[in-house]
């Protein structure tokens, strides 16, 4: 199984110049992507680390080298993590990215925001007045596009079969018909792995698309959604976050970085 790397970059320099640097590297990352906020934060593994900084921007590389030392100089801080994703989905994860950030359709929401079922705390995945208020100043027009939620996962103990049954209805329904699909997911297998004494750290992460964060709010502000979440989900996880990113292309010489 290909080793991938992730990475959670602090700019020194320019975006602008950062991408530029990125493509002027011999190797190109899968994954390209602006940090927006926090949809979940950690509370046990990785918190320090993961919540001292304001990231700005997220690349996965296969391999396990990760940014060039040219490209890191042009950092401040590199959170790393490492992880083991199936080659099925690393070998053609180029085109099926493509064709997920440039769909030919897109699937209606729902309607769960007309009636949504609304929670305090985005904590366990839910929809929140504060996440309402935070999509109307970030996307008011609905024209961001697509975005990329990085999820870092750790299990209780024998709990990951539930957790499955969560994957399988996300896949299969509850994520599915809002354009959700997990499209990077791999065991941890190295780096800043949150390890803690006689629990160990984090198990898996995972890369959600949805077609635009209001997808993605739809889904969260939903009873069928709601229903999974609570039975399969919340309680086989002993920690997790999620990074809610917005993917760019790399551009070329004459433009700007799009973001």
């Amino acid at each position: 199984m290909p080793v991938c790397t992730l990475q959670l970059v602090t700019l020194s320099a320019t975006l602008h110049d950062f991408v530029k640097q990125i493509k002027a590297a011999e190797e190109q990352p899968l994954v390209l992507s602006q940090v927006v906020r926090w949809m979940i934060t950690p509370t046990q593994l990785s918190v320090d680390p993961l919540l001292k900084l304001q990231w700005d921007v997220l690349v996965i590389y296969k391999g396990t080298t990760g940014l060039s030392s040219s490209t890191k100089a042009l950092t401040k801080d590199v959170f790393t993590i490492q992880a083991g994703i199936p080659s099925s989905i690393v070998n053609n994860f180029a085109a099926t990215n493509k064709r997920l950030l440039q769909p030919m359709h897109v699937p209606e929401l729902t309607g769960a925001l007309d009636r949504p079922r609304v929670a305090d705390s985005m904590q366990d995945l839910e929809y929140t007045n504060d996440m309402k208020s935070w999509i109307g100043k970030w996307d008011p027009n609905n024209n961001k596009g697509a975005v990329s939620m990085l999820n870092l996962l750790a299990f209780k103990p024998n709990m990951h079969e539930e957790y499955l049954k969560y994957g399988k209805a996300f896949a299969e329904s509850i994520g599915s018909r809002r354009g959700g699909v997990a499209k990077l997911v791999g065991k941890v297998t190295g780096g800043d792995r949150g390890l803690t004494p006689g629990e160990g750290g984090w198990d898996e992460i995972a890369l959600a698309h949805y077609p635009s964060i209001r997808h993605f709010a739809d889904m969260a502000a939903s009873e069928d959604y709601q229903a999974v979440n609570h039975k399969h989900r919340i309680g086989s996880l002993r920690d997790t976050c999620i990074l809610c990113t917005s993917e760019v292309g790399l551009p070329d010489d004459h433009e700007q970085a799009k973001l």
